[in-house]
């Protein structure tokens, strides 16, 4: 199992998930309730009543304004998670508290904060395509039933595609063309390029920019431990000019994949993705066409996924993995990950004492 991650932003919903509606999600196994108030601020509280753990973001629980009314005996909390009300009585207990979890919204989507400390000045890794009017996105959100450490290998080497999702993203240029790996250790961020010169133009590409012969295609990968996970894909004819000396890129189309990969539990995952383009913006057919591929690319890997943490639940104790140079990235950030998670387990471990 990979070890949960603490005392790090993790992404709870996509914002227009969090409404005037309870909703509810486990994070870390933490189970959380997510909801706005009426001033349009998302609050994050724990998702279970302390009178007798009725979850909070079950029917009959409501909003009555701002404040949260169990639905099974009527407890009703603020946005702070202190209790206001019980039933019958006038005294409410002091320990009548819920907690609660930092949040911010950038990006369009929901961060939480998990951790027994709080955030300071610390703020979630950027995704800024998806809140861009330079991007059109379609995104959506699979939940695994697999370890999110699997999820994590899985999209640090991206020659799975040819196997996996042939006739969709795959193509044999991406198993064939080797890898770079960049790690940057202090910032808990892996970086892993493969830059293709003469492929093959996948449907993924070819339905959408209208390119019909061979391209360059880039993938150049960064995933930032333990919750985010960026594709930055560039497409151009075979033969286009490269980007220019100032960053611009007029010759290309650029597509912007996004993963928010979060726990839920020691063997299920919330796989939020996400894609933005730089072209054909207000073309709807292509918005269609992507958001269906990329939904069947995602179930593709839900699947495997799933298919694999059975697998390995049946592993004898001992088994020996191996490993060679297209797993570079995902065992680097198998080592970012095992570090975050002792460095937050040794103060706690260190008090026990």
């Amino acid at each position: 199992m990979t070890a949960f991650v603490r005392n790090q932003w993790y992404v709870a919903a996509y914002a227009h998930e969090v409404g005037r509606d309870l909703l509810g999600r486990t994070i870390l196994g933490e189970p959380i309730l997510l909801y706005r108030t009426e001033d349009g601020r998302p609050v994050a509280l724990a998702d279970r009543c302390v009178h007798r753990r009725f979850p909070l973001s079950e029917k009959p629980s409501r909003l009555d304004g701002d404040r949260v009314v169990c639905g099974y005996h009527g407890f009703t909390y603020g946005t702070d998670g202190v209790c206001v009300s019980v039933p019958a009585q006038r005294r409410i207990p002091r320990t009548a508290r819920l907690a609660t979890y930092p949040v911010v919204e950038q990006d369009s989507f929901v961060w939480v904060w998990i951790g027994d400390r709080e955030p300071g000045d610390t703020l979630p890794p950027r995704a800024p395509w998806l809140d861009s009017s330079d991007h059109t996105v379609v995104c959506g959100m699979e939940p695994l039933d697999a370890d999110y450490g699997l999820l994590v290998d899985n999209l640090l080497d991206l020659s799975h595609e040819t196997y996996l999702h042939g006739g969709y993203i795959g193509t044999p240029e991406v198993a064939e063309t080797p890898i770079t790996t960049e790690v940057d250790d202090k910032s808990g961020v892996v970086y892993v390029s493969r830059h293709m010169d003469d492929a093959e133009c996948p449907p993924f590409y070819a339905k959408s920019t209208g390119i019909a012969g061979r391209i360059t295609r880039w993938q150049d990968i960064e995933y930032h431990a333990p919750c985010l996970y960026l594709l930055h894909s560039r497409i151009a004819p075979v033969g286009a000019p490269g980007p220019n000396p100032d960053g611009s890129d007029p010759h290309a189309f650029h597509v912007e994949v996004v993963y928010g990969i979060t726990p839920s539990t020691e063997k299920t995952t919330y796989d939020f993705w996400a894609v933005a383009r730089d072209f054909a913006l207000d073309d709807q057919r292509v918005s269609d066409f992507l958001r269906e591929n990329n939904h069947t690319v995602v179930m593709q890997d839900v699947v495997a996924l799933n298919v694999l943490q059975k697998a390995l639940d049946t592993e004898k104790p001992g088994y020996q993995e191996l490993s060679i140079n297209i797993d570079t990235g995902g065992l680097a950030a198998r080592r970012i990950l095992a570090r975050m998670a002792a460095e937050n387990a040794a103060p706690a471990e260190a008090g026990v004492r």
